[in-house]
């Protein structure tokens, strides 16, 4: 996850006055107070009750042994002008368990002020960010909103104090995980608008489902990062405009103590990617050194390159090479016809979506990864490959967006070419992790969905 020192710069974090300062022993109220004492703790659970307003000044750290509830429509509201005289983004620090309860009606909200929720603030990295460290044993993040995160991480940042992170070389994702025996269940979520990944998985047991991830990344970051001491299953997302991948799955990291990552991502929707990044890494999959993932009947709509995977010639290697019991395939890549207005001429020169699958990358392997997708590599085949949304205008929306429009729907007409011809789900081998004993996070059961034979996230309504 290492990022431009460059670009700090750039990522200044926004100094303007907020909410009147409170210490930690201040009670939680209606009006914006910063938790403390009167949360609600019986024995080691605390809870913020629901619809409250909680302003963040400071860093907040759920402590070991104790677990947080925040119920339906808490809007956790967090200063950006940092803590102390180095403006160190505020972190929210979880070293117990976190359940973030929301609904559909009334969704949590980790977010900035009203007025700093603009978008030319998007990319800013305003705050810190959630960070499980690794006695977080379990998180729910349910009906969720995160947003103007990745925040760059400075001395005083109690993630690099704590080692996690590197001052002066990272930034925050949304969320961090970092404990390889944890169980996380992230769904029905939004998490948009970040300078870093959507989601960093350093460890642990993870369902990922049904979010949607939006503006992820201001320069080389993904909406799902995963590294070695991982099992996870990403399934029913909608990824739009990540800066360099949808899915960025490796096994860095793995040692005797650290296993193998594994991944089974499927029935995802993956848009934009890729585009807003130089060089030629990135552009909706990369899969590397060593992760056993089995990425199908995944929808890639006018993304930069197909599915990459580095040192496929070096098989079973965790140091460089690619798993040759990853599967690849039956993923589908349409194409707009719009121009990017953003061109790499000394690199690949990539303009279209489509010549960008065409591409003779040196990390595409013909007959091998892919071999049953459906491609689209030429400019008379966008037509025939358009998926039919319900509403996503595939030929207008410039590939360099990144600003989600909550008018769009991702479920396709009837007819659509994106409902047949996917895989059908019958190798155990690629059955999802938790599918059926699932995973038990605050005395509750999450299984993963099931695999759905069609590409994408959503069929017809």
């Amino acid at each position: 996850m290492k990022l431009k020192n460059y670009l700090l710069a750039c990522t200044a974090l926004v100094a303007v006055p907020f909410m009147t300062a409170c210490s930690e022993e201040e009670g939680l109220t209606n009006n914006p107070q910063t938790p403390g004492s009167g949360d609600g703790e019986t024995g080691n659970t605390i809870v913020w009750p629901a619809d409250t307003i909680v302003a963040l000044n400071n860093h907040y750290t759920v402590p070991e042994g104790k677990s947080l509830i925040i119920k339906e429509g808490v809007q956790i509201i967090v200063n950006t002008e940092g803590v102390g005289a180095n403006h160190v983004p505020v972190e929210f620090t979880v070293n117990g368990n976190l359940y973030c309860e929301g609904t559909a009606e009334k969704p949590i909200r980790f977010s900035v002020a009203e007025d700093e929720r603009t978008e030319e603030n998007a990319l800013k990295g305003l705050w810190g960010g959630i960070v499980a460290t690794s006695t977080c044993e379990e998180m729910l993040i349910n009906h969720t909103i995160i947003e103007y995160t990745g925040g760059q991480v400075i001395e005083g940042s109690p993630a690099a104090t704590a080692g996690i992170y590197t001052a002066s070389d990272d930034a925050y994702p949304q969320i961090t995980t970092n404990n390889i025996n944890g169980r996380y269940v992230i769904t029905n979520s939004v998490l948009r608008n970040g300078w870093s990944d959507g989601i960093y998985l350093m460890g642990g047991n993870a369902i990922i489902a049904n979010n949607i991830f939006a503006a992820n990344g201001y320069d080389g970051a993904e909406a799902v990062n995963v590294k070695a001491g991982c099992v996870v299953d990403v399934v029913g997302n909608v990824m739009f405009s990540p800066n360099t991948n949808g899915l960025k799955l490796s096994s860095s990291g793995q040692s005797e103590d650290r296993g193998m990552a594994k991944i089974q991502a499927y029935n995802n929707t993956i848009i934009n990617a890729g585009w807003r990044r130089d060089g030629e890494k990135g552009g909706c999959v990369y899969v590397e050194k060593n992760a056993l993932a089995n990425v199908f009947n995944n929808l890639i709509v006018n993304c930069k390159f197909r599915a990459m995977t580095p040192n496929y010639d070096i098989p079973n290697n965790p140091e460089e090479g690619y798993c040759s019991e990853s599967v690849i395939d039956y993923n589908y890549y349409a194409s707009g016809t719009q121009k990017s207005d953003i061109i790499f001429e000394e690199e690949s020169g990539v303009a279209y979506s489509w010549a960008g699958y065409a591409y003779e990358h040196k990390n595409y392997y013909e007959g091998v990864v892919d071999k049953n997708s459906i491609i689209t590599k030429t400019a008379s085949d966008c037509a025939v490959n358009d998926p039919k949304f319900v509403n996503f205008p595939i030929n207008e929306i410039a590939l360099t967006d990144y600003i989600y429009q909550d008018a769009w729907d991702f479920h396709v007409q009837a007819g659509s070419p994106v409902l047949t011809g996917a895989y059908n789900g019958t190798d155990s081998k690629m059955a999802p992790y938790f599918g059926n004993e699932g995973l038990q996070v605050n005395g509750q059961t999450y299984t993963s969905p099931k695999i759905e034979a069609r590409f994408g996230a959503y069929g017809t309504k």
